[in-house]
């Protein structure tokens, strides 16, 4: 991450702001049942969280941190890593900013649907985790029951929150449209290298 100061004009005045520069990420909505049947399922990890000192229950998730890797593929590669999953229908639920008080960083969230188990043809199949995923585990949970866990608190990842409120929903976009994020770090990573390039490693 980084901190740059930005001055900018506003409707009362030159102001400075403080803000994080942060690669942006994806998130999955991983889905398996007949579609309006009530053994529908999605796919939960839980997480330490080191800010927050806790475990959290989240999506499949991952940063936009690879030079040249598009949101979507980016999306597959990190539901192999994290679920062992792979999917081969694919709908966009939405983008949210993570925290746009004080940081760029924003999350495209997708819907995974004819989810099977992963293959080693599928990117990020096989990856062994490190650091803090090394002790992450997933589950899959009835979806009405996701949502009840949204309702009652025990969901609290905000792109998690955003996700199973859009599949209850029944949000289904093209995973075609503009995803309107931006990165002053993965644009200074990025300049000169080739495509593939892990950017968390470039300073």
């Amino acid at each position: 991450m980084a901190v740059r100061r930005d001055r900018i004009t506003s409707a009362t005045g030159d102001v400075v702001r403080e803000i994080v520069e942060h690669f942006s990420a994806v998130a999955v909505v991983a889905v398996r049942g007949a579609e309006t049947g009530p053994d529908r399922e999605v796919m939960l990890v839980r997480q330490y969280r080191r800010p927050v000192d806790r475990y959290l229950w989240e999506l499949p998730a991952g940063l936009l941190d690879v030079a040249g890797e598009a949101p979507l593929d980016a999306a597959r590669r990190e539901l192999a890593e994290e679920a062992g999953l792979a999917a081969d229908r694919w709908h966009l639920l939405g983008d949210v900013c993570s925290s746009p008080g004080v940081s760029e960083e924003m999350c495209r969230i997708f819907l995974a649907e004819d989810v099977r188990s992963a293959t080693p043809d599928d990117p990020g199949a096989g990856e062994q985790a490190l650091g803090e995923e090394a002790d992450m585990t997933s589950r899959w949970l009835p979806v009405e029951e996701a949502v009840g866990w949204v309702r009652d608190g025990r969901i609290e990842n905000a792109t998690a929150v955003a996700g199973l409120l859009h599949l209850h929903a029944g949000t289904r976009r093209d995973v075609s449209e503009p995803f309107l994020y931006r990165s002053g770090l993965a644009a200074r990573r990025a300049a000169g290298r080739p495509p593939g390039t892990d950017m968390k490693h470039v300073r």
